[in-house]
């Protein structure tokens, strides 16, 4: 240790001979003056050149000092390596390097030591760590030249090991303890006392000043249990010590600006916050955050070194300090400096009195937990500070209490600077904001105007590229009109887009409504023409499983012609292509139309556009949309369907009942367009008045479909119906009917009085899964307008449904015609039977083609569906037809007739009302003559009759996989009889709830038929239920409807048979 001190001293001392040469050079260069050649030689520049070095070896000079004054030491290893002497340069005089400490830890790679010098080392840290032991400060002495003072030893139990703690040079400990109150500074020792008569030179007198050697912070090394060199954990250690040694002089510094800060009396008045002293506590304390006292470790043994702080003031001559102050004197730099911060944080808040727990408050100096600048700030330092206090709840409690920090020192102060700080900033805040308000009203109104402005050039932009697409449906259309004949005789491709356009309301309102899209599965049906190939766009992703049936069934053609199962399938799978649009992936739940969805799918319009080039190619939708329109203008082919507006318009049920009015069909009585109260009580009051026969009224709402937006209300509730019952009988239905308005007007008068009350206790919607009560349902009927319709005054009514084809050039065709299966409202349909039995083939082809008419001078073109009631009137029991709506689109009784006709190969005659099946085509032997020649044998044509339903519902079946259920079918004899053209065939929807789908039911009679549909219910509902599992359907429904249409059926056969056989008996007596 003399070495290094004495190799130290020389470098100070060469470096202060060399400013002394350097500034004497100079001095003999100003008064010399060398001349050569003639010339006079410039001194200048050499005198530049000799202040910049001065300069530089000045600087190096003080970054040595500092680096001697600074420096922290660290133990050696015990045996060191023998160094090799280097050879001496002669040549060029250099300061010995070697000999100047490097403050940074050097990275040399030692080779590492043996176990036994291990063992020796860690015992003799052992040793150094234990201050208390006979052999530390020899030890000490021995190894690092460093003398301890000799203490008494005290009487009793031995005082625990306390750790030695690095800290600054001696020069710095004397600023930071000249900061310090008086009664706080430690007792001289002999040692320091002659430590403090040596004074640091400056940098600027080093001539005269020999710089003396500085005693340094001692690193005590930790116990080396792991595999690491020694010359990593010295070099660990010893950035760890810098970094405390910094730490702390910085803490002194601070300390003692506090300290001056504190003699101030008044801030100024543009002062935003206190002195540094006032700024820890309240700043810390000022959080919303508490302090969480709980987390700090606090030793549980009873403290033996305790003393009291009383009113911020600690008793310098108090016997308990002085043990404490005796105790922990070697890191007394330290504990002083902490115990002036707690001082003044007892101060701050008034706090009478305090308990300090010795042990705990020199733990914390010696782990520097009181250093404030670390991650967590003030707060935490708050927390540490607290935590070496006995009494720490009840300081804790005191200080949290509202206005205490205002109550000590400095609290007027520090109550001024926060009510000046609060007011100036509310000031500056409240300026700031009506500063901002007319920047903020100029920005909103200038965003308004450019989001006006834009939203009105995209209006724009799309009317115009509506009203372009428009132009060319309009133009496509005119072309498709003028070629239909040679388009439908030709090859043709045919794009079905099976688009329900319904109102968002209604799409909305609609559980599954993708699934409801695809319920018209048998439009690939379309293919059983060989000059027809169709493109099928699904709403719903269809499984493989889905695929491979309908594959399947399609190739069942040659199979069906020939009445033999094991006939190889045809090859129809390519001419039928089923795409599904992109963009479901993205809006699948957003229940868009399926135009829409294939509006925004890029990918599959290109598909398409491959699929159709250089193709005759025409689009047939579903409820016609203004998406439509684009989807055909992008495709560039005409679209079969109605144009959106005018679909709009005459698609309702106001707009259907203007058509049957123009067309001189019948309707029943009623009103349309009511959009108001007035209107509604006003117009039923008239129509029951006007129509007393009448027992049943119905209200429907314009824009809904499927029986959905349908209510009723019974006339029987009126109490002053029997009143008018007899006013009318009295004069007479004829007489009633022809008399002017003064005959009615009293009962109308009535009437109008209690409809609203008959209408808000007694009117009832049929469907309440969508409008549950009255209210409900009169709040939508007069926001979307509806129509009053009498309901047939007859106890057995009979609906049918007529699908329809306005041709481009003008003709109307009969497609489908079958009688409803209604639900058990009778308002709503859930199947039909095919062909209808109800009316007259004449006269159904007469009102039919009266109402295609009157579609086609309307612009209305495409497919529609016309629904029908006939009963027989009461009055004169003639039978009435009436028609009650008009639907525009594509309708699913027509999708399952094109089922039908593929299965059974037969044609469908709406002029005659039968469905005739062609006769089995059968390979027989003619004669010897034209042996092995193979002709065409056939028998008769046969009828058929047929039961289809498109929405059967059961939410058991999303329980059962198709290839279990149609197993399950097949042991239970349920399936399709090729050869006779008859049985059972399922339309699938979809492969994800498969909750609902599609049956149809062939037979040679209607009520083999009818049986066939009601036992396939029956068992399906069988095998997929258990007892307490029977699930939501509408199979018992069905049933139940069926066995009635049976009951009458039967009763009709006999009843015709009576009628034969009358006139039979009369022939055989005449």
């Amino acid at each position: 240790m003399a070495d290094v001190l004495n190799n130290k001293d020389e470098v100070g001392h060469i470096l202060v001979q060399v400013q002394d040469d350097l500034r004497q050079l100079k001095r003999n260069l100003v008064r010399m003056t060398v001349q050569q050649n003639g010339e006079v030689l410039d001194i200048q520049a050499l005198d530049t050149a000799i202040s910049r070095t001065e300069n530089g070896i000045r600087r190096h000079a003080e970054d040595y000092l500092k680096t001697i004054n600074n420096q922290v030491l660290t133990l050696p290893c015990i045996e060191e390596p023998e160094k090799k002497i280097a050879p001496a340069k002669p040549v060029k005089w250099q300061p010995a390097y070697e000999a100047i400490p490097n403050a940074r830890p050097q990275k040399i790679q030692i080779s590492g030591p043996s176990p036994g010098e291990k063992h020796k080392s860690a015992f003799i840290t052992r040793l150094l760590n234990n201050p208390c032991h006979p052999k530390n400060k020899e030890l000490m002495q021995q190894n690092y030249g460093i003398q301890f003072p000799q203490l008494h030893k005290r009487n009793g139990a031995s005082v625990g090991t306390q750790r030695v703690v690095t800290g600054p040079a001696l020069g710095n400990f004397a600023a930071t303890h000249g900061g310090l109150p008086k009664q706080l500074h430690p007792k001289s020792l002999p040692e320091c006392e002659h430590t403090n008569a040596a004074q640091q030179p400056s940098t600027a007198d080093l001539s005269s000043v020999q710089t003396p050697p500085q005693p340094k912070a001692v690193h005590v090394l930790q116990r080396e249990d792991s595999g690491q060199s020694k010359t990593d954990e010295s070099e660990k250690a010893c950035k760890r010590e810098m970094d405390v040694s910094r730490d702390r002089m910085a803490l002194g510094r601070s300390s003692s600006e506090s300290q001056t800060s504190r003699n101030m009396r008044t801030p100024p008045p543009s002062a935003a916050s206190a002195s540094s002293d006032n700024r820890v506590p309240t700043h810390g304390l000022a959080r919303l955050t508490p302090l969480n006292l709980q987390n700090i470790p606090v030793q549980a043994a009873v403290s033996k070194y305790p003393f009291t702080i009383v009113e911020g003031q600690i008793d310098p001559d108090a016997p308990d300090y002085c043990r404490f102050k005796k105790q922990y004197c070697l890191c007394w730099v330290a504990i002083v400096e902490a115990l002036d911060q707690l001082q003044r944080m007892l101060l701050d808040f008034a706090v009478p009195l305090a308990r300090v727990c010795g042990e705990r408050l020199a733990a914390c100096v010696q782990s520097s937990e009181l250093n404030w600048r670390g991650s967590r700030g003030r707060c935490a330092h708050v927390e540490k500070l607290l935590s070496v206090l006995e009494n720490r709840d009840e300081v804790w409690d005191l200080m949290c209490q509202p206005g205490q920090r205002y109550k000590g020192n400095g609290g007027h102060q520090a109550a001024a600077v926060r009510i000046q700080t609060c007011w100036r900033r509310h000031s500056a805040r409240t300026a700031y904001l009506l500063q901002l308000r007319p920047k903020w009203a100029a920005q909103i109104i200038a965003m308004s105007l450019l989001k006006r402005a834009k939203l009105g050039h995209l209006k724009e932009s799309l009317q115009a590229s509506r009203l372009r697409q428009l132009e060319n449906y309009r133009t496509r259309a005119e072309s498709l009109a003028a070629n239909w004949k040679h388009i439908t005789s030709a090859k043709r491709t045919i794009i079905h887009v099976p688009s329900l356009g319904y109102s968002q309301h209604q799409r909305l309102s609609h559980r599954g409504f993708d699934v409801l899209q695809n319920t018209q599965m048998g439009r690939l049906c379309d293919i059983r023409d060989e000059n027809v190939e169709v493109i099928y766009v699904s709403p719903v992703c269809l499984g493989e499983d889905v695929l491979q049936y309908y594959t399947h069934l399609l190739g069942l053609q040659t199979a069906i012609e020939l009445g033999d199962a094991s006939a190889p399938e045809s090859n129809c799978a390519k001419r039928f292509t089923i795409l599904i649009p992109e963009a479901l992936e993205y809006f699948s739940t957003k229940n868009m139309c399926l135009a829409s969805l294939l509006k925004y799918s890029p990918r599959t319009l290109k598909r398409i556009k491959n699929l159709i080039q250089g193709k005759q190619a025409y689009m047939i939708g579903g409820v016609t949309h203004i998406d439509d329109l684009a989807v055909a203008d992008e495709l560039e082919v005409p679209l079969l369907g109605t144009e959106p507006a005018v679909a709009q318009l005459y698609g309702t049920k106001s707009g259907g009942r203007r058509i049957f009015s123009s067309a001189g069909v019948d309707v029943p009585p009623g009103k349309w367009d009511i959009y108001t109260l007035e209107q509604l009580y006003e117009g039923l009051a008239q129509l029951m008045t006007e129509h007393m026969e009448v027992q049943r009224w119905l209200f429907k709402i314009d824009s809904e479909v499927g029986g959905r937006g349908t209510a009723y209300c019974d006339v029987s509730y009126l109490k002053c119906r029997p009143w008018a019952q007899q006013e009318f009988i009295r004069h007479g239905p004829k007489q009633w009917r022809a008399s002017l308005s003064q005959v009615r007007e009293p009962v109308m008068i009535k009437f109008l009085e209690e409809v609203p009350d008959l209408l808000a206790s007694y009117a009832r919607p049929a469907n309440t899964s969508c409008y549950t009560t009255w209210n409900c349902f009169l709040e939508h009927f007069l926001r979307e307008g509806g129509v009053i319709e009498a309901f047939p005054p007859s106890d057995s009514v009979t609906c049918l449904t007529v699908d329809l084809l306005v041709e481009p050039g003008g003709d109307v065709h009969m497609l489908s015609c079958g009688d409803q299966l209604r639900g058990p409202s009778g308002l709503e349909v859930v199947g039909c039977t095919v062909p209808q039995s109800s009316i007259c083939p004449d006269v159904l082809h007469t009102i039919c083609n009266s109402i295609g008419q009157a579609c086609q001078q309307r612009f209305i073109m495409g497919h529609l569906s016309v629904d029908l009631v006939t009963f027989l009137d009461p009055s004169n029991l003639e039978q009435q037809v009436w028609a009650i709506d008009l639907d525009l689109g594509y309708s699913n009784q027509l999708a399952m007739t094109q089922l039908m006709l593929m299965m059974t190969r037969g044609t469908l005659d709406c002029h005659t009302s039968k469905l005739e099946v062609s006769p089995i085509v059968r390979d027989v032997k003619s004669s010897v003559r034209h042996a092995g020649v193979k002709v065409k044998a056939q028998t008769s044509a046969t009828s058929r009759f047929a039961v289809m339903c498109t929405r059967l519902l059961h939410t058991n079946l999303s329980l059962v996989y198709y290839s279990t259920f149609f197993l399950m079918c097949k042991a239970q004899g349920i399936g399709y009889d090729v050869k006779a053209r008859q049985g059972t065939v399922f339309a699938l929807h979809d492969s994800r709830d498969r909750r609902s789908l599609g049956m149809l039911t062939i037979s040679e009679n209607l009520q083999g038929a009818l049986l066939t549909f009601a036992r396939n219910l029956s068992v399906i509902h069988q095998e997929i239920s258990a007892p307490n599992m029977q699930g939501a359907n509408n199979f018992k429904d069905l049933i139940k409807d069926i066995e009635e249409i049976l009951g009458m059926t039967i009763q009709n056969q006999t009843t015709s048979q009576e009628e034969k056989e009358i006139p039979a008996v009369g022939s055989e007596q005449l």
